[in-house]
């Protein structure tokens, strides 16, 4: 058996390689546009904190109305 059998019979069918290939390209393109374009807004933070200040969440998080769900979890 030659090489080119062997391969092919290991290798998927061309259309799913190119498909492949085609999403390497676009995720690298895609990488290449994000680097170039930095980061979006670098400085964005919460509104009403100073600068400085550690960021804390603004509640506890709990889900008002949710009555009946204490043997939950």
């Amino acid at each position: 058996m030659s090489l080119v059998r062997r391969l092919s019979s290991v290798l998927p069918a061309k259309p799913v390689l190119g498909f492949v290939a085609l999403l390497v390209v676009l995720f690298v393109c895609a990488y290449g546009a994000g680097a170039a374009a930095g980061p979006v807004a670098p400085g964005m933070r919460p509104g009403g904190q100073a600068p400085g200040a550690p960021q804390q969440p603004a509640d506890g998080g709990g889900m008002d109305g949710m009555s009946g769900m204490g043997g939950m979890g």
